[in-house]
């Protein structure tokens, strides 16, 4: 009986040593390998949606503008409704948000274009293979559109060149004074999205001294006959804000009501950093509006000094008017 006592115990007891053997094992803390793999997971989750514009909602696509077809793309979904796209400095990688990654090739008329001479800006648009880009999506009724400034943003048009087929833009555009100009495509490869690539070109001559870059004192500016103040409900960085386009006649003081439609929509706001690196393409929240206010939604990439210009038009005649702002931290 006592023997027999002994092995039932000890049978036990081995049954129960191999249970909270097991128990602690299951329970164990994951290795630190694994733990900083598990992070490491997260923090490249954030940079993805910062670099396709989900942290700001669909109202801006975040891609980053860098040298000579070095730019970003963003999902084409988010720029649709009263949203534009966002461009940051510093990127040499397209995001992984479009289905389509393209490159540009820009070439012009003249190795060395004149100030005040036409020439003819050619983008050609190819896939990451170098094969053409056959198809493009409308966006505000055009193909695409290109933006052009000078180096110290005195000097801004926004232009539209003419598809040809194969992937291959062309326009034919005046610079109006030597120095150097930044001009940067905004489009959409049809399944793609929307997509920003920019490029330098120097205009031969002898430039003049730059002009300097400073905030404006009052954000009041008229323009064509229309006084417009530039409303916001803050001024911070990082974080998205209202801007607001405020109209009346300049001579009446009444407020102006009769604008008319601009590319499909009461206007559009282009914005860019002082030293031109970051691109923010903004479109209006109710694009149906004809005054007296025009009311965008943006998000400033970094705190410094940006150029606002806003697009309008009415009685048949667009007019842009331009802003200097200092955004804060």
């Amino acid at each position: 009986m006592v023997r027999k006592w002994l092995v039932t115990a000890l049978a036990a007891a081995l049954v129960l040593g191999v249970a909270a053997g097991c128990a602690k094992k299951d329970g164990e803390e994951a290795p630190a390998a694994a733990t900083e793999s598990a992070h490491g997971g997260h923090s490249s989750g954030q940079e993805e949606a910062a670099a396709t514009g989900d942290g700001h909602g669909a109202h801006e696509d975040a891609v980053e503008v860098g040298e000579e077809g070095a730019d970003e793309t963003a999902p084409a979904e988010a720029s649709s409704g009263h949203g534009g796209h966002r461009s940051s400095g510093g990127g040499h990688e397209e995001s992984a948000g479009s289905a389509v990654q393209t490159e540009a090739a820009w070439s012009y008329s003249s190795d060395k274009p004149s100030p005040g001479v036409n020439t003819v800006v050619t983008i050609r648009v190819t896939d990451a293979a170098g094969k053409a880009v056959e198809k493009f999506d409308i966006n505000h009724e055009k193909e695409m559109h290109v933006i052009v400034v000078s180096k110290d943003l005195s000097f801004f048009n926004h232009i539209h060149p003419v598809y040809k087929g194969e992937g291959e833009f062309e326009v034919t555009t005046a610079f109006p004074a030597a120095g150097e100009y930044k001009l940067i495509a905004d489009y959409i490869p049809s399944g793609g999205g929307a997509t920003t690539k920019s490029a330098w070109l120097t205009v031969s001559g002898t430039p003049a001294a730059p002009a300097k870059i400073e905030p404006d004192k009052q954000l009041t500016r008229t323009v064509d006959g229309v006084e417009v103040v530039l409303e916001a409900e803050h001024w911070m960085a990082d974080m998205e804000m209202e801007l607001n386009f405020a109209m009346k006649d300049a001579a009446t003081k009444e407020p102006i009501t009769d604008l008319q439609p601009y590319l499909g929509a009461v206007g559009h706001v282009v914005i860019l950093s002082a030293d031109a690196e970051h691109y923010l393409h903004v479109h209006p929240v109710d694009e149906q509006a004809k005054g007296p206010d025009a009311t965008f939604m943006t998000t400033f990439p970094h705190s410094g000094v940006y150029k606002i210009w806003g697009q309008f038009q009415r009685g048949g005649e667009t007019f842009v008017v331009p802003f200097t702002v200092n955004v804060p931290e």
